[in-house]
Protein backbone atom coordinates (compact mmCIF):
# COMPACT_ATOMS: atom_id res chain seq x y z
CA UNK A 1 0.00 0.00 0.00
CA UNK A 2 1.15 3.41 -1.16
CA UNK A 3 2.28 5.45 1.89
CA UNK A 4 0.81 8.98 3.03
CA UNK A 5 1.89 12.23 2.06
CA UNK A 6 0.10 14.28 3.92
CA UNK A 7 -2.92 16.25 4.34
CA UNK A 8 -4.32 18.46 2.77
CA UNK A 9 -6.03 21.32 4.20
CA UNK A 10 -9.31 23.74 2.99
CA UNK A 11 -8.16 25.24 -0.36
CA UNK A 12 -4.92 23.26 -0.64
CA UNK A 13 -4.59 20.79 -3.74
CA UNK A 14 -2.07 18.42 -4.59
CA UNK A 15 1.61 19.69 -6.14
CA UNK A 16 2.51 17.04 -8.05
CA UNK A 17 0.39 15.07 -10.95
CA UNK A 18 0.83 12.13 -10.34
CA UNK A 19 -0.22 12.11 -6.72
CA UNK A 20 -2.99 10.28 -5.43
CA UNK A 21 -5.59 11.97 -3.49
CA UNK A 22 -8.48 10.49 -1.47
CA UNK A 23 -11.04 11.21 1.31
CA UNK A 24 -10.66 9.70 4.84
CA UNK A 25 -13.12 10.05 8.14
CA UNK A 26 -12.55 13.36 9.57
CA UNK A 27 -12.63 13.72 13.63
CA UNK A 28 -14.46 11.58 15.30
CA UNK A 29 -16.59 14.53 16.70
CA UNK A 30 -17.61 15.79 13.07
CA UNK A 31 -18.21 12.35 12.10
CA UNK A 32 -20.83 11.64 14.79
CA UNK A 33 -22.10 15.22 14.13
CA UNK A 34 -23.10 14.33 10.60
CA UNK A 35 -24.08 10.84 11.65
CA UNK A 36 -26.75 12.70 14.05
CA UNK A 37 -27.84 15.26 11.51
CA UNK A 38 -28.94 12.07 9.30
CA UNK A 39 -30.40 10.34 12.31
CA UNK A 40 -32.29 13.31 13.13
CA UNK A 41 -33.95 13.92 9.91
CA UNK A 42 -34.69 10.55 9.13
CA UNK A 43 -35.70 8.64 12.36
CA UNK A 44 -37.00 11.73 14.61
CA UNK A 45 -38.29 13.98 11.60
CA UNK A 46 -36.80 16.83 12.26
CA UNK A 47 -36.62 19.16 9.26
CA UNK A 48 -33.68 20.77 7.88
CA UNK A 49 -34.66 24.61 9.55
CA UNK A 50 -34.95 22.82 13.23
CA UNK A 51 -32.00 20.79 12.78
CA UNK A 52 -29.62 23.78 12.45
CA UNK A 53 -31.48 25.81 15.31
CA UNK A 54 -30.40 22.90 17.29
CA UNK A 55 -27.23 22.72 16.37
CA UNK A 56 -26.98 26.93 16.84
CA UNK A 57 -28.58 26.36 20.14
CA UNK A 58 -25.40 23.87 21.38
CA UNK A 59 -22.98 26.07 19.75
CA UNK A 60 -21.94 24.06 17.49
CA UNK A 61 -20.42 25.61 14.34
CA UNK A 62 -20.04 24.24 10.72
CA UNK A 63 -16.59 22.97 9.61
CA UNK A 64 -16.00 26.83 8.44
CA UNK A 65 -16.88 28.27 11.78
CA UNK A 66 -20.51 29.66 10.57
CA UNK A 67 -23.88 29.02 12.08
CA UNK A 68 -25.55 26.34 10.64
CA UNK A 69 -28.52 26.93 8.11
CA UNK A 70 -31.25 25.38 6.41
CA UNK A 71 -28.95 24.92 3.39
CA UNK A 72 -26.00 23.78 5.23
CA UNK A 73 -27.55 21.05 6.14
CA UNK A 74 -29.36 20.49 3.11
CA UNK A 75 -26.26 20.23 1.84
CA UNK A 76 -24.55 17.70 4.16
CA UNK A 77 -27.88 15.14 3.69
CA UNK A 78 -27.76 15.15 -0.06
CA UNK A 79 -24.11 15.44 -0.39
CA UNK A 80 -22.92 11.44 -1.85
CA UNK A 81 -19.91 11.78 -0.38
CA UNK A 82 -21.13 10.89 2.89
CA UNK A 83 -22.10 7.58 1.92
CA UNK A 84 -18.58 6.64 0.21
CA UNK A 85 -19.43 7.58 -3.03
CA UNK A 86 -17.15 9.56 -5.78
CA UNK A 87 -19.59 11.01 -8.22
CA UNK A 88 -17.63 12.42 -11.84
CA UNK A 89 -19.20 13.81 -15.24
CA UNK A 90 -21.66 16.35 -13.57
CA UNK A 91 -20.54 19.13 -16.18
CA UNK A 92 -18.84 19.17 -19.11
CA UNK A 93 -17.90 21.66 -21.95
CA UNK A 94 -16.19 22.07 -25.30
CA UNK A 95 -13.79 24.33 -26.44
CA UNK A 96 -14.93 27.92 -26.29
CA UNK A 97 -18.35 26.52 -25.13
CA UNK A 98 -19.87 27.92 -22.03
CA UNK A 99 -19.91 24.67 -19.18
CA UNK A 100 -23.25 22.81 -18.99
CA UNK A 101 -24.18 20.74 -16.14
CA UNK A 102 -24.80 17.06 -17.49
CA UNK A 103 -28.32 15.24 -16.90
CA UNK A 104 -27.82 12.98 -14.06
CA UNK A 105 -27.63 9.87 -16.19
CA UNK A 106 -24.22 10.91 -17.66
CA UNK A 107 -23.13 11.16 -14.22
CA UNK A 108 -20.53 8.52 -13.51
CA UNK A 109 -20.35 6.65 -9.85
CA UNK A 110 -17.99 4.89 -8.00
CA UNK A 111 -19.87 3.51 -5.22
CA UNK A 112 -17.95 2.49 -1.82
CA UNK A 113 -14.41 5.15 -3.09
CA UNK A 114 -14.27 6.02 0.35
CA UNK A 115 -15.24 5.03 3.74
CA UNK A 116 -18.43 5.73 4.36
CA UNK A 117 -19.63 8.27 6.98
CA UNK A 118 -23.16 6.92 7.05
CA UNK A 119 -24.99 3.75 6.00
CA UNK A 120 -26.60 3.35 3.04
CA UNK A 121 -29.78 2.98 4.18
CA UNK A 122 -29.84 5.73 5.78
CA UNK A 123 -28.63 8.11 3.23
CA UNK A 124 -31.46 6.51 0.94
CA UNK A 125 -34.47 7.10 2.90
CA UNK A 126 -32.87 10.87 3.83
CA UNK A 127 -32.44 11.03 0.06
CA UNK A 128 -36.31 9.75 -0.34
CA UNK A 129 -38.06 12.21 2.20
CA UNK A 130 -36.52 14.82 0.29
CA UNK A 131 -37.66 13.58 -3.42
CA UNK A 132 -41.00 12.98 -2.06
CA UNK A 133 -41.51 16.73 -1.05
CA UNK A 134 -41.63 17.55 -4.83
CA UNK A 135 -43.42 14.49 -5.53
CA UNK A 136 -46.67 16.45 -5.57
CA UNK A 137 -45.64 19.68 -7.56
CA UNK A 138 -45.92 19.73 -11.34
CA UNK A 139 -43.42 21.26 -13.59
CA UNK A 140 -45.06 24.91 -13.63
CA UNK A 141 -45.60 24.96 -10.09
CA UNK A 142 -41.93 24.20 -9.02
CA UNK A 143 -41.25 27.05 -11.75
CA UNK A 144 -43.49 29.54 -10.21
CA UNK A 145 -41.95 29.37 -6.95
CA UNK A 146 -38.00 29.35 -8.79
CA UNK A 147 -39.25 32.49 -10.45
CA UNK A 148 -40.72 34.12 -7.53
CA UNK A 149 -37.45 33.68 -5.70
CA UNK A 150 -35.52 34.86 -8.29
CA UNK A 151 -37.82 38.13 -8.54
CA UNK A 152 -37.64 38.45 -4.81
CA UNK A 153 -33.18 37.60 -4.26
CA UNK A 154 -32.44 39.10 -7.77
CA UNK A 155 -30.19 35.76 -8.13
CA UNK A 156 -30.45 32.06 -7.82
CA UNK A 157 -27.66 29.35 -6.96
CA UNK A 158 -28.57 25.94 -5.01
CA UNK A 159 -27.87 27.34 -1.83
CA UNK A 160 -30.12 30.30 -2.17
CA UNK A 161 -32.75 27.81 -3.07
CA UNK A 162 -31.92 25.35 -0.01
CA UNK A 163 -32.54 28.17 2.23
CA UNK A 164 -35.51 29.05 1.09
CA UNK A 165 -38.46 27.55 3.26
CA UNK A 166 -41.17 25.39 1.33
CA UNK A 167 -39.21 25.44 -1.57
CA UNK A 168 -38.16 22.23 -3.83
CA UNK A 169 -34.76 21.62 -3.11
CA UNK A 170 -31.74 22.15 -5.36
CA UNK A 171 -31.70 18.71 -6.13
CA UNK A 172 -35.16 18.42 -6.75
CA UNK A 173 -34.70 21.00 -9.71
CA UNK A 174 -31.58 19.53 -11.01
CA UNK A 175 -33.57 16.03 -11.27
CA UNK A 176 -36.78 17.15 -12.63
CA UNK A 177 -35.31 19.45 -15.17
CA UNK A 178 -31.99 17.75 -16.28
CA UNK A 179 -29.98 20.65 -14.22
CA UNK A 180 -30.38 23.31 -12.54
CA UNK A 181 -28.70 25.90 -15.39
CA UNK A 182 -31.82 24.36 -17.46
CA UNK A 183 -34.18 25.60 -14.52
CA UNK A 184 -32.41 28.75 -14.44
CA UNK A 185 -33.09 29.41 -18.28
CA UNK A 186 -36.44 28.28 -17.93
CA UNK A 187 -37.41 31.28 -15.47
CA UNK A 188 -34.98 33.63 -16.95
CA UNK A 189 -31.83 33.88 -15.17
CA UNK A 190 -28.42 33.43 -16.70
CA UNK A 191 -25.77 32.97 -14.40
CA UNK A 192 -22.72 35.45 -14.88
CA UNK A 193 -19.63 32.67 -14.25
CA UNK A 194 -17.98 32.20 -17.53
CA UNK A 195 -18.02 28.92 -18.09
CA UNK A 196 -15.44 28.15 -20.90
CA UNK A 197 -12.69 27.55 -18.30
CA UNK A 198 -13.50 24.17 -16.39
CA UNK A 199 -11.18 22.30 -14.97
CA UNK A 200 -10.57 19.15 -17.02
CA UNK A 201 -7.85 17.72 -14.43
CA UNK A 202 -10.26 14.83 -14.15
CA UNK A 203 -9.86 13.41 -17.34
CA UNK A 204 -6.16 14.01 -17.92
CA UNK A 205 -5.59 12.16 -14.61
CA UNK A 206 -7.70 9.13 -15.99
CA UNK A 207 -5.17 9.59 -19.60
CA UNK A 208 -2.01 10.03 -17.52
CA UNK A 209 -1.94 5.79 -16.91
CA UNK A 210 -3.13 5.09 -20.23
CA UNK A 211 0.04 7.14 -21.40
CA UNK A 212 1.96 5.09 -18.98
CA UNK A 213 1.10 1.87 -20.64
CA UNK A 214 1.62 3.09 -23.74
CA UNK A 215 5.27 3.94 -23.06
CA UNK A 216 5.52 0.49 -21.30
CA UNK A 217 4.54 -1.06 -24.32
CA UNK A 218 6.47 1.18 -26.92
CA UNK A 219 9.57 0.39 -25.08
CA UNK A 220 8.84 -3.61 -24.37
CA UNK A 221 7.90 -3.69 -28.27
CA UNK A 222 11.46 -2.42 -29.21
CA UNK A 223 12.82 -4.50 -26.50
CA UNK A 224 13.51 -3.30 -23.76
CA UNK A 225 12.84 -4.46 -20.04
CA UNK A 226 10.61 -1.94 -18.63
CA UNK A 227 7.99 -1.92 -15.49
CA UNK A 228 6.28 0.68 -13.34
CA UNK A 229 7.31 1.55 -9.84
CA UNK A 230 3.53 1.68 -8.03
CA UNK A 231 5.39 3.52 -5.77
CA UNK A 232 6.15 6.54 -7.82
CA UNK A 233 4.83 5.89 -11.26
CA UNK A 234 8.25 6.13 -12.58
CA UNK A 235 9.00 3.57 -15.24
CA UNK A 236 12.43 1.78 -15.12
CA UNK A 237 14.01 0.91 -18.09
CA UNK A 238 16.14 -2.31 -18.19
CA UNK A 239 17.48 -1.25 -14.78
CA UNK A 240 19.57 1.33 -15.64
CA UNK A 241 17.67 4.31 -15.85
CA UNK A 242 14.04 6.16 -15.10
CA UNK A 243 11.22 7.71 -16.93
CA UNK A 244 8.30 9.73 -15.57
CA UNK A 245 5.39 11.29 -17.28
CA UNK A 246 4.00 14.60 -16.68
CA UNK A 247 0.61 15.51 -18.79
CA UNK A 248 0.45 19.25 -20.13
CA UNK A 249 -2.92 20.72 -19.90
CA UNK A 250 -3.28 23.37 -23.05
CA UNK A 251 -4.65 26.74 -21.46
CA UNK A 252 -5.89 29.24 -23.70
CA UNK A 253 -4.99 33.15 -22.58
CA UNK A 254 -8.05 35.64 -22.61
CA UNK A 255 -6.07 37.18 -25.81
CA UNK A 256 -6.18 33.73 -27.48
CA UNK A 257 -2.73 32.01 -27.14
CA UNK A 258 -2.53 28.43 -26.11
CA UNK A 259 0.18 28.05 -23.04
CA UNK A 260 1.15 25.17 -21.29
CA UNK A 261 2.16 25.62 -17.79
CA UNK A 262 4.06 22.25 -15.81
CA UNK A 263 5.29 21.03 -12.80
CA UNK A 264 7.96 19.07 -12.29
CA UNK A 265 8.24 16.27 -8.97
CA UNK A 266 12.02 16.98 -8.13
CA UNK A 267 11.88 14.84 -5.09
CA UNK A 268 11.30 11.80 -8.00
CA UNK A 269 14.54 12.62 -9.53
CA UNK A 270 13.95 10.91 -12.95
CA UNK A 271 16.20 10.58 -15.50
CA UNK A 272 13.91 11.76 -18.30
CA UNK A 273 10.91 13.46 -17.39
CA UNK A 274 8.49 12.90 -20.23
CA UNK A 275 6.13 15.65 -21.07
CA UNK A 276 3.07 15.65 -22.91
CA UNK A 277 1.63 18.41 -24.31
CA UNK A 278 -2.19 18.26 -25.32
CA UNK A 279 -4.34 19.72 -28.26
CA UNK A 280 -6.22 22.87 -27.86
CA UNK A 281 -9.01 20.71 -26.86
CA UNK A 282 -6.95 18.53 -24.12
CA UNK A 283 -8.74 15.55 -26.19
CA UNK A 284 -5.01 13.93 -27.28
CA UNK A 285 -1.15 14.61 -27.25
CA UNK A 286 -0.13 17.53 -29.03
CA UNK A 287 3.68 16.65 -29.22
CA UNK A 288 6.35 15.10 -26.61
CA UNK A 289 9.20 17.26 -24.99
CA UNK A 290 11.97 14.59 -23.21
CA UNK A 291 13.97 16.83 -20.49
CA UNK A 292 16.99 15.17 -18.83
CA UNK A 293 17.26 15.34 -15.34
CA UNK A 294 20.61 16.95 -15.78
CA UNK A 295 18.88 19.79 -17.66
CA UNK A 296 15.85 20.15 -15.33
CA UNK A 297 16.33 23.87 -13.62
CA UNK A 298 13.44 24.16 -11.91
CA UNK A 299 10.14 22.68 -10.72
CA UNK A 300 8.25 24.94 -13.17
CA UNK A 301 8.33 25.69 -16.64
CA UNK A 302 5.54 27.16 -19.30
CA UNK A 303 5.44 26.01 -23.04
CA UNK A 304 3.71 28.50 -25.82
CA UNK A 305 3.05 27.94 -29.43
CA UNK A 306 6.76 29.08 -29.77
CA UNK A 307 9.60 28.66 -27.82
CA UNK A 308 13.35 29.07 -27.66
CA UNK A 309 15.63 26.68 -29.56
CA UNK A 310 16.60 25.61 -26.07
CA UNK A 311 13.22 24.14 -25.19
CA UNK A 312 12.89 23.02 -28.80
CA UNK A 313 15.41 20.88 -28.86
CA UNK A 314 13.63 18.83 -26.39
CA UNK A 315 10.65 18.39 -28.77
CA UNK A 316 9.41 16.02 -30.70
CA UNK A 317 6.45 14.36 -32.61
CA UNK A 318 6.85 11.13 -31.25
CA UNK A 319 8.97 8.81 -28.76
CA UNK A 320 9.84 6.81 -31.75
CA UNK A 321 13.64 7.76 -30.97
CA UNK A 322 12.97 7.03 -27.04
CA UNK A 323 12.21 3.30 -27.70
CA UNK A 324 15.23 3.06 -30.44
CA UNK A 325 17.94 4.16 -27.99
CA UNK A 326 16.41 2.41 -24.53
CA UNK A 327 17.07 -0.54 -26.61
CA UNK A 328 19.77 -2.58 -25.92
CA UNK A 329 22.31 -3.53 -28.02
CA UNK A 330 23.82 -7.38 -27.27
CA UNK A 331 27.80 -7.34 -26.38
CA UNK A 332 28.77 -8.95 -29.78
CA UNK A 333 26.88 -6.33 -31.68
CA UNK A 334 28.75 -3.48 -29.59
CA UNK A 335 32.14 -5.09 -30.35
Amino acid sequence: MASSKGFLGRGEHKSIQTDRVILTLGPAEEVDLVRGIYQAFVHQGYSEREIAADLNQRGLPTDLGRPWTRGTVHQILINEKYVGDNVWNRRSFKLKKKRVQNDPEMWIRSPDAFVAVVERELFEAAKTIISARSFRLSDEEMLQSLRKLYQQRGLLSGIVIDECEGMPSSSAYSSRFGSLLRAYGLVGFTPDRDYRYVEINRELRKLHPEIVREVLDGLRAAGSDAWQDLQTDRVIVNGEFSLSVVVARCVETPTGLLRWHLRFDTSLAPDITIVVRMDSANRAPFDYYLFPRIDMLSEKLRLGEENTLELDAYRFDGLELLYDIATPIPLGEAA
